[in-house]
């Protein structure tokens, strides 16, 4: 399927727009739901920042915002690397994976929180992967790509734990040292992170796949 070049630039722009749109609503809900119990916008900014649905999100669409634009810089080369677009590509899966199931159970959000949470877990995923899918040049990854794709969700782990050890807060429950223990939680990231490493190989098989049609 060929889609022309304007709009091909048209659907990324909009995209974008849908992606940062979707992050503007959880940091507006974060900072309402902080201010009326109470506590400091700070601590309201701290935790949308704590989240690896926001982290990622936000990589999502500064991808499709420098796929977006046409003006050159170093961070726009760099993010529209296929390995780069592609490993962004991995961990926006994870995290649609890992919230329908661990714990979309465990919510029923309405108003703005259902579509901030239905654009950020499911709709923003399949639009990244319609783009790494039409857009993102293929044949070029690799296994090696694979360790440096984990570089970013380990990193976010260790900030988890750090932020968990010193507020005594975290944000997910199966990282939670205080519900499971240090043991357990190391369990169940070592699961996640299987998770993370076979979405990536998947990734690289399709992207070999698609390379030779």
């Amino acid at each position: 399927m060929v889609i022309a070049a304007d709009v091909r630039r048209r659907l990324i722009c909009m995209a974008a727009v849908l992606g940062w749109t979707a992050l503007s609503i959880q940091m507006y809900l974060t900072l309402y739901y902080r201010w009326s119990s109470g506590g400091s916008l700070l601590g309201g900014l701290m935790s949308y920042f704590s989240y690896f649905t926001v982290l990622t999100n936000m990589l999502v669409a500064v991808v499709l915002t420098c796929a977006a634009t046409r003006r050159e810089s170093a961070a726009r080369r760099w993010f529209l690397q296929p390995w780069v677009s592609s490993g962004v590509a991995v961990s926006i899966v994870l995290v649609s994976v890992a919230y329908n199931l661990l714990l979309r159970h465990l919510f029923r959000p309405e108003g703005l929180q259902f579509v901030a949470d239905e654009l950020l877990h499911d709709v923003m995923p399949l639009l990244f992967l319609g783009y790494w899918w039409f857009c993102v040049p293929k044949g070029t990854l690799r296994l090696k790509h694979v360790p440096l794709w984990l570089i970013y969700p380990c990193v976010y782990f260790a900030y988890a734990m750090l932020r968990g050890h010193l507020l005594s807060a975290y944000p997910y429950w199966f990282l939670s040292v205080n519900m499971w223990g240090y043991a357990q939680v190391f369990i169940n990231a070592a699961g996640v992170l299987v998770g993370f490493v076979v979405i990536g190989l998947l990734m690289i098989g399709l992207d070999r796949w698609r390379a030779r049609i």
